[in-house]
């Protein structure tokens, strides 16, 4: 039987060679890659043949449920396993949304990673026990219904990009000198981010953020 490849992203390093390390414990199991961000990971799948990725629903860059739909335009067929904190059963109608076949928290995943892994390699979706309970069935049907359940974003990929650095206290100069761009043009689009939201302050505009998942309190 030939191994069942996965790719893994999350920024916290050390959180990700945990679970590199559980998986490659495992038989059957090889990590063929690994990304720290959203825009990282889309790069692998270039390089790469994969089964199953699993991401952190909050990255630099692009964040988790972007990456996802990326991927499964880019390869319906690959599975997607989404690492979380948020306990809020909203990012899990997300998740599912956006095309996800699993939703594990991060506080389950030395226990719960094989069964998730091994669920969605049988075809079908897994939710952590913590969140599922008589949900899950509710939470499957209603994601598959369309894109109901996540309201639309009116953020192009770069604006969500800027907002999860304008969100982790980057300064406008940071900004630029990290995307190669110039800090008037992260004005712009703070600006255009700020009209599209019709968010006026920026504590504001970080609560959004947290909120809608692109980064969080502990990060």
């Amino acid at each position: 039987m030939s191994c069942y490849r996965i790719v893994l992203a999350d920024d916290h390093v050390l959180f990700r060679q945990g679970i590199k390390n559980i998986l490659e414990g495992a038989a059957g199991l090889e990590v063929v890659g690994e990304a720290n961000d959203g825009l990282q990971l889309l790069e692998i799948f270039k390089m790469v043949y994969a089964d199953m990725v699993i991401l952190d629903i909050s990255m630099p860059n692009l964040r988790g449920l972007e990456a996802t739909r990326e991927i499964k335009m880019i390869s319906p067929g690959l599975k997607v396993l989404i690492l979380s904190m948020h306990k809020d059963t909203k990012y899990v109608f997300y998740a599912l949304t956006a095309g996800a076949e699993g939703y594990l928290l991060k506080q389950d995943a030395d226990t719960e990673l094989f069964a998730a892994i091994v669920k969605i390699r049988q075809g079908e979706h897994y939710i952590s026990p913590l969140l599922s309970g008589g949900l899950t069935r509710d939470l499957i049907r209603a994601s598959q219904n369309g894109p109901v359940t996540s309201p639309p974003d009116p953020l192009t990929v770069r604006e969500k990009e800027i907002l999860k650095l304008i969100a982790e206290g980057m300064s406008n100069k940071e900004i630029a000198d990290m995307l190669y761009i110039s800090i008037r043009t992260v004005e712009h689009h703070r600006e255009n981010i700020m009209k599209k939201l019709n968010i006026k302050k920026m504590a504001k505009l970080v609560r959004y953020a947290i909120h809608q998942g692109y980064t969080s309190p502990a990060q």
